[in-house]
């Protein structure tokens, strides 16, 4: 298989969401509503990302692992088991909902999956925030308190961000995202949310939307307080490592150059801003192509990449995923 894997993009109305993913990257948004979340990359039941160009085109996700596992997850990886990673950007005009994921100890109690994922701010206005985790010493009983008194901002943390900023959301930690913010959220294959509280909105059929406090209130670590951000840096870096993945935040200046190596594990390439030339190279033949900001592929297991920036590029490279 001697090529990168692109996919097309799965949108999706949010109450929370804009057109900003239209400007940005210049990509043709379906008509209607708010487009809050681009799913990139997943493989899951109720949404399959498509492959885009190439000798697979047309293909799910799904079908690729199940056809070609060995050559793009590696000869270990059983073909019925989902892709381990779900890639989205996030257009978040407004705050999202204060919501939780459940940990893995009792997600299956409570008929859902964990989910912890990471934030990478692509951009964001001056007045952006987020919120995770609780201000320090809020107690259990104090965060019911302020939920039955419409004063839960009171107990969590929110600090101001910048664009190149990033966060670990482990499940369990309480969040929320404020307006403002152009996020790529690299997650678990996941998509359990429990809402808490959603600064009385409506959704978009104009009625409340659906709460999960109990559940929320058994998810959440109480002992989790002001976790810090990784600030914006124009060095390579670890920027998230988890059991469930690793990221890393790969600056590149124009010209400059990184190698992926072939059979070592699959990987996902994602430009957040500049453009790249992506060579494949494999011993029986080459090629090539250029990423633009926004694009997210997928680097199979057993072809090396050799990657140029075009003109100065950050990219992340998703990887110990398997």
């Amino acid at each position: 298989m001697q090529q990168l894997i692109k996919f097309q993009p799965i949108y999706q109305e949010r109450v929370w969401g804009g057109r900003e993913l239209a400007g940005v990257f210049s990509r043709e948004l379906p008509a209607g509503g708010p487009i809050g979340e681009s799913w990139e990359i997943v493989d899951r039941p109720e949404a399959q990302s498509k492959v885009l160009g190439g000798p697979l085109n047309g293909l799910t996700l799904r079908a690729v692992i199940e056809q070609h596992g060995e050559a793009v997850m590696g000869p270990s990886w059983p073909k019925n088991r989902p892709f381990p990673i779900l890639v989205k950007w996030l257009d978040c005009r407004d705050r999202l909902s204060l919501q939780v994921h459940p940990p893995a100890s009792i997600a299956p109690e409570l008929g859902g999956e964990p989910k912890t994922e990471n934030w990478f701010i692509a951009s964001a206005t001056p007045e952006a925030s987020l919120i995770v985790g609780l201000k320090r010493g809020v107690s259990r009983e104090q965060f019911e308190q302020a939920l039955r008194a419409n004063t839960l901002e009171s107990c969590v943390h929110r600090f101001p961000i910048l664009a190149g900023d990033s966060i670990l959301v482990r499940s369990g930690q309480i969040h929320a995202i404020d307006g403002g913010n152009l996020i790529l959220e690299i997650q678990q294959n996941s998509d359990t949310t429990y809402r808490v509280y959603d600064w009385g909105r409506l959704g978009l059929d104009g009625k409340p939307r659906q709460m999960h406090v109990n559940e929320s209130l058994r998810s959440i670590k109480w002992d989790d307080f002001e976790p810090t951000p990784v600030r914006a840096d124009n060095r390579e870096a670890v920027i998230a490592d988890a059991k469930e993945f690793r990221i890393r935040r790969v600056p590149l200046a124009k010209s400059a150059r990184l190698q992926i190596a072939a059979r070592e594990q699959p990987r996902i390439l994602s430009v957040v801003s500049g453009q790249v030339r992506l060579v494949v190279a494999n011993g029986n033949g080459s090629g090539a192509e250029s990423l633009k900001p926004g694009a997210n592929v997928l680097l199979p297991f057993e072809t090396q990449f050799d990657c140029e920036a075009t003109e100065c590029a950050v990219l992340l490279v998703t990887e110990n995923f398997c």
